[in-house]
């Protein structure tokens, strides 16, 4: 298993890319679905990391930095997925550690993210990472098919 930074615009970061958004497509309407693209992606405040295993991408996930809180600055983890036939590996989990180590190294200690109510590998797996269910934040505004948590980082 190798974590390295990707290039949202490669042709293996598009395919997971549409494989993600097919996915979250098939599980909420539009306008529950608050997907970054590769633009987004690419920006500077943005780490997109991916995990090969072998020649192949098995997932991707992404944290941005973002600063428009009384808090503080807050990295928001964005679109973790892991291929279906790569799921049960723990790759989710080395993403999250990864972005959480990055965030650190930076000297935020909020991580926070969005995710969907029909997603309950996802929570389960973010509840036993630590994080705890808070209000809608940044732009986002309370939606029935969103969870929204948060976890702080210790230094």
């Amino acid at each position: 298993m190798q974590i390295e930074p990707l290039d949202p615009h490669s042709p293996a970061a598009m395919s997971l890319l549409a494989q993600s958004d097919a996915y979250m497509a098939a599980l909420y309407p539009s306008e529950s679905n608050h997907l970054e693209d590769p633009q987004a992606l690419a920006q500077p405040q943005v780490r997109f990391i991916g995990v090969w295993l072998a020649e192949w991408l098995a997932g991707c996930a992404a944290v941005k930095v973002v600063d428009d809180d009384a808090d503080g600055p807050y990295g928001e983890i964005k679109r973790v997925f892991v291929q279906p036939h790569f799921r049960g590996r723990g790759i989710s989990k080395v993403l999250m550690e990864e972005l959480e180590s990055h965030l650190r190294a930076r000297g935020i200690g909020l991580a926070r993210l969005e995710t969907g109510v029909h997603q309950p590998e996802a929570l389960k797996l973010y509840e036993r990472l630590g994080y705890d269910r808070r209000a809608p934040f940044g732009d986002y505004t309370d939606d029935p098919l969103s969870v929204f948590m948060e976890k702080r980082l210790s230094a």
